[in-house]
């Protein structure tokens, strides 16, 4: 009995917290055209969210298609067909691996941000004096951090796919010997506008939902040390979570 009300309490739980994003979802999009009106303050959070975070895209992404260099062309010299690295690499970074792994990256390093940004100022009580001199802090503070992520995460992920695929080319082509005009006219003719079109869309998705998860967490942290710091966790957690479910529902759609 104990057990069943544990899971009946974590149940209403989530629902209710599930509720509640989606009416603070439905009132950023709802003051969304608003925001474009500063477009100085979107900038602002483009470089915070974006600019910030391409040290580690950059990085991770070299050595993810270093890696994949490596596995790949392991996996692909024991049927015979090394040529064909470019091709599967290519085609897992722009449709698969590209947009998750930058996600969960952007979660970790943009959503923790933004997330103990506004939770500090909500421990700080600079959103009650916003409130008090008639400023919303939903336009002011929340709604262009949240469209600084949705605009940064494709362009994140486009450079982390670019960068993936000179990994890739780094070892199968100067390592292993593959032949460097086989290895990009295969990529080129076997890679359609759709596959690049797919990646888009899940960074697009992705970025909205670890965009919203992360300010959403902040703006509604408990004003204390503790509250920022557990509203920090969740959005990682939740960010990365969501990332895997929505990744199978994009790819179900698409497909």
């Amino acid at each position: 009995m104990a057990l069943l009300r544990e899971l009946v309490a974590g149940m209403r739980d989530f629902l209710a917290n599930a509720g509640a994003m989606s009416r603070f979802f439905a009132r950023v999009l709802v003051i969304s055209p608003s925001g474009f009106l500063r477009p100085r303050l979107i900038v602002d959070q483009v470089y915070n969210a974006g600019a910030l975070s391409l040290a580690i895209i950059m990085t991770s992404g070299l050595f993810v298609g270093m890696v994949m260099g490596l596995q790949g062309h392991d996996l692909l010299a024991r049927i015979g067909s090394e040529e064909s690295l470019g091709i599967g690499a290519a085609l897992t970074l722009l449709k698969e691996l590209g947009p998750v792994v930058t996600a969960l990256l952007f979660a970790g390093r943009a959503g923790t941000a933004l997330a103990s940004e506004i939770g500090l100022m909500r421990a700080t009580d600079q959103l009650s004096a916003m409130e008090i001199m008639a400023v919303d802090p939903m336009r002011r503070v929340v709604l262009p951090r949240f469209l600084g992520g949705v605009i940064s995460m494709p362009l994140l992920v486009a450079i982390f796919v670019a960068i993936s695929i000179y990994g890739v080319q780094l070892i199968g082509v100067q390592y292993f010997g593959i032949d460097q005009g086989q290895f990009w006219s295969e990529m080129r003719s076997s890679v359609e506008i759709e596959d690049v079109r797919e990646g888009l869309i899940k960074g697009f998705v992705f970025g909205v939902a670890c965009s919203l998860i992360a300010v959403y967490e902040g703006y509604n942290a408990d004003p204390t040390a503790e509250g920022v710091g557990r509203a920090t966790t969740r959005t990682v957690v939740i960010s990365a979570v969501s990332t895997l479910v929505l990744d199978y529902i994009v790819t179900a759609i698409l497909l």
